[in-house]
């Protein structure tokens, strides 16, 4: 087929206390939502192979050719090629190239993987529908449902020029001035996701807003016990704190998933170009992006490099990321303390499954042996967001 007022719930930590409660955040060890990224500038280590033909892993330019002069007649001229863009453990992402133009293809992983968890159509359909909306997106171009044009699903979009910066280092260059602006700008995206009506997106069914905390909690709970190798007693504490303190929840709305400054694209005007992995999108507590985009700004995530963007000079702190959100949005966000715990559930749930995998000889690469570190202070920062402590 080708297609083209949050409730406040005794013992939850208010936003005074987020400060000390993301302190607790390991700074060093080690776990990612696996993303998928491509960017216009080329610099060392994104790119990881140049290919030509067929010998373009999952991808076969000459079917995927035959497949793109179908649906957009003449876009491509003369004989394409194809690299690999790096971009962690998840959907994999080419730059397609006829040596004028060029185009980005995703696809899911090569192997085995879960529909659910790689869905072309979804991230295709969230993009296409905040075209025109302040929400900066690339445009799509195509979405191919049929696996045997490339033995996967997959869409093409536009090629977006910009930086997913990652590192302080490739912050620091830029000036504090510069780079508050980009965090602020950072900010004030989310709050223009945020603020996009689903429906008059055409987005009213992508999800089901109602219960959304309760299934989280329930979600990531029923992931950890999936994939426990050994005795967590942490874990089952605030898994019970989670459970009996889930707040009333704030105005539904298009929830990224994985929000943060190296899934957006920054062209050369220190503007947001692009918001990039839409593969965990869904409707739902927009305070989840939020909290989670606080919990990564006291970590480094090594898989598959560092993240220290928010300890570059001139990074808002998280008080004042969480302030400048809460008087754009209108957001009530006085219990910020169980979202910043579920975030760091979801993260060290994550972190178990991969230190999991990498004990019983799944992973492959380098770095996994910290992962499993990570768990224990991801829950005790969990623990403290909640209860206020410390």
């Amino acid at each position: 087929m080708l297609s083209s007022t949050c409730g406040y719930p005794p013992g939850v930590a208010r936003a005074g206390s987020l400060s000390r409660a993301l302190a607790r955040v390991p700074a060093a060890a080690s776990c990612a939502i696996p993303t998928g990224r491509y960017k216009g500038s080329d610099r060392g280590g994104d790119t990881l192979r140049v290919f030509d033909g067929s010998d373009v892993p999952g991808l076969d330019l000459d079917r995927f050719g035959d497949f793109f002069e179908h649906v957009r007649p003449g876009a491509a001229a003369g004989p394409l090629r194809a690299r690999v863009i790096e971009g962690g453990r998840s959907n994999l992402t080419y730059e397609v190239t006829d040596g004028r133009g060029s185009w980005i293809v995703r696809r899911p992983p090569l192997g085995h993987v879960l529909a659910t968890a790689h869905d072309m159509a979804r991230e295709y359909r969230v993009m296409t529908a905040l075209a025109g909306t302040g929400v900066p997106v690339p445009e799509t171009y195509a979405l191919c449902e049929d696996t045997a044009v490339i033995g996967a699903p997959f869409y093409v979009m536009e090629m977006v020029g910009g930086v997913p910066y990652r590192s302080a280092a490739e912050l620091e260059p830029l000036g504090a001035r510069r780079v508050g602006r980009i965090a602020e700008r950072m900010i004030d995206t989310l709050v223009e996701l945020h603020g996009v009506d689903p429906a008059q997106a055409g987005l009213a069914d992508f999800g089901r807003p109602e219960g959304f905390l309760a299934r989280q909690v329930r979600r990531w709970k029923k992931q950890l016990d999936a994939s426990r190798s050994r005795d967590i007693p942490s874990a089952t504490e605030l898994h019970a704190l989670l459970e009996a303190n889930i707040p009333g929840g704030t105005a539904p709305a298009i929830v990224h998933g994985d929000y943060r400054l190296d899934n957006l694209l920054v062209d050369s005007g220190d503007r947001i170009a692009a918001v990039l992995d839409w593969e965990m999108a869904t409707l739902g507590d927009p305070l989840t992006d939020l909290a989670l985009l606080l919990v990564y700004m006291r970590r480094q995530t090594p898989i598959p490099g560092t993240a220290d963007a928010s300890s570059a000079p001139g990074f808002p702190s998280a008080d004042d990321v969480l302030a400048r959100y809460a008087g754009r949005s209108g957001r009530d966000v006085s219990a910020i303390g169980f979202y910043v715990a579920l975030a760091c559930f979801k993260l060290a749930v994550i972190s178990e499954g991969i230190h999991y995998r990498y004990i019983h000889g799944q992973t492959v690469g380098e770095g996994f042996e910290t992962v499993g570190a990570a768990v224990e202070p991801l829950l005790r920062s969990g623990l403290a967001a909640l209860e206020g402590r410390g």
